[in-house]
């Protein structure tokens, strides 16, 4: 039977760093899932350092949509996966097209969450039917105030459902805050 571990906070809060720490305690055979596009220099440059941080006999999936998809077969070498992160994940989907979102209807926000929905969903059926101790790294965002613009109320909007639908399927969650992890949710 699977495990899945949900570890959230802020932004540099150090909760990829707490979310490795617990897949390094494992032990065993660990697989790195990286949702991130390095588009910039900057991002280049962070992707860089997560990389230099994390044990180099880990292996890498880079890979932000479909990733259910992979489950299966990398249930077959490897015990341990992290994924880093759902925020990005999110973000790539949502600009995977070309979409104006200051015009877009309530009903095309819904299709698009609901594709979003769809994908966090088979992640975790896929987890769900393995034995793999799952660790998912997300942002907290909601603790902010609203955003002004429309763009990053949505984009705040299906983060925090995702996140939700995750913690809801989660054997533990914890809450990571200026480096110091809060278990929020399970037995241990």
């Amino acid at each position: 039977m699977s495990e899945i571990i949900l570890v959230t906070g802020g932004a540099r809060s150090g909760k990829s760093h707490y979310a490795e720490s617990l897949c390094r305690a494992r032990d065993n055979a660990t697989a790195y899932i990286a949702t991130s596009i390095p588009f910039d220099d900057e991002l280049k440059d962070r992707v860089k350092k997560h990389r230099q941080m994390r044990p180099s006999h880990w292996d890498t999936y880079e890979i932000y949509e479909d990733v259910y998809r992979i489950i299966p077969e990398v249930a077959k070498t490897y015990q341990t996966v992290i994924l880093d992160c759902v925020t990005l994940m999110v973000n790539n989907l949502m600009f995977k097209e070309d979409l104006n979102y200051d015009q877009m209807t309530a009903l095309e926000i819904e299709a698009l969450e609901m594709r979003i929905k769809e994908q966090c969903e088979k992640l975790i059926e896929a987890v769900k039917q393995t034995k793999l101790y799952f660790v998912i790294v997300t942002n907290e965002i909601g603790l902010c105030p609203v955003a002004a613009n429309r763009l990053t109320r949505i984009y705040t909007d299906i983060i925090g459902r995702m996140n939700q639908l995750i913690a809801k399927a989660s054997d533990e969650v914890y809450f990571v805050v200026s480096g110091i992890p809060m278990k929020i949710k399970g037995d241990r």
